[in-house]
């Protein structure tokens, strides 16, 4: 119910579907070699998978990857070639595509990573990019509803203008937000202003209760 209520109706039974399909062609299983990994966002102030974890994971699917195209050189080619098959490239290109990959072991073993097993190489400084970020994004969202108390001295006249421009704000984000996941932009950017709006009006009437 709650990933309906986020995503959309029938998202969460959708999302089981296609993970039971991928399980059908091994995805997942013990011991196919097919790996199977979940991205979720979760509700709540929880943290993601320790780095470290992560490193070991990559590091051991990296080991296994290049033991691989030296055991097993030509079914790795033909994996790389069923690839570029699937994504639509001729006969001809498929082969001179997957020569030129494999001259390099490194480049070969990278793009088995990324593009067979969907495994990028974790960034030992993600997390410090990703608190920048987001220090960058509050600062630059609070600064928008605090500007107009900086040249208007009216503190009533100034919150006209605040709200106005938080508004049109949230509208825009909302707009681009609908854009990236493909939602109807027009509904999106109405809903993610109406509930800033919203969290924004609470939160001034919890001020004047207060004082």
């Amino acid at each position: 119910d709650r990933t309906d209520r986020q995503r959309g109706n029938h998202v969460f039974e959708k999302s089981i579907q296609a993970l039971q399909m991928l399980n059908d062609v091994g995805y997942g299983i013990e011991n196919t070699g097919l790996l199977l990994n979940l991205v979720y966002n979760p509700a709540g102030a929880f943290l993601p998978p320790p780095q470290d974890s992560l490193e070991k994971e990559y590091k051991k699917e990296l080991k296994r990857e290049f033991e691989e195209v030296e055991r097993v050189p030509e079914m790795e080619k033909k994996e790389v070639r069923d690839f570029f098959e699937n994504i639509g490239l001729s006969e001809e290109l498929q082969i001179k595509a997957t020569e030129e990959i494999s001259k390099d072991k490194k480049q070969w073993v990278d793009f088995m990573m990324k593009f067979e097993l969907g495994l990028d190489k974790p960034d030992p400084k993600r997390a410090t990019k990703s608190a920048l970020n987001i220090g960058i994004s509050y600062a630059v969202g609070g600064i928008i509803p605090l500007s107009p108390y900086f040249f208007i001295e009216d503190s009533r006249e100034a919150l006209k203008f605040s709200v106005v421009a938080t508004l049109i704000c949230l509208f825009v984000f909302g707009y681009f937000k609908s854009k990236i996941t493909g939602v109807p932009v027009l509904s999106g950017a109405l809903k993610v202003m109406f509930i800033g709006a919203l969290a924004a009006a609470a939160a001034f009437g919890v001020a004047k209760l207060l004082n």
